[in-house]
């Protein structure tokens, strides 16, 4: 069972307020249990991240990167988290801020073929 604690779930408060437009676009397909019937929660505590979108069920990690995701030290860093959340069991799928705005069907497809476990 989780403990409580205080300062993550204000955390996960603040960058829920602050999430971007294409954060925002796929949360409206991942909430309510709209993709294949799993619980996606938002902004979510894992290990020492807060990641995007979360499916504890299947332990999959969406993290939607935009523009601050472009310098080596982001790639490098983007990385070092995702290498963390794999060696803590969690598959992590990335989508970019344009692929979500010009292609969210296509990202959905993606989304919806690792859930029914085509992928």
């Amino acid at each position: 069972m989780r403990g409580v604690q205080p300062w993550k779930t204000n955390r996960s408060r603040v960058l829920r307020s602050a999430e971007t437009s294409a954060e925002a676009k796929l949360w409206g397909e991942l909430r309510n249990r709209q993709l294949g019937g799993k619980k996606f929660v938002r902004q979510a505590p894992v290990g020492p991240y807060f990641v995007d979108f979360l499916c504890r069920e299947l332990k999959l990690v969406v993290e939607v990167d935009g523009g601050t995701h472009s310098t080596d030290a982001e790639v490098a860093a983007d990385r070092d988290r995702e290498a963390h959340l794999r060696r803590l069991g969690y598959r992590v799928v990335r989508a970019g801020n344009q692929d979500v705005h010009e292609n969210l069907g296509g990202v959905i497809d993606e989304l919806i073929a690792i859930v029914e476990g085509r992928a």
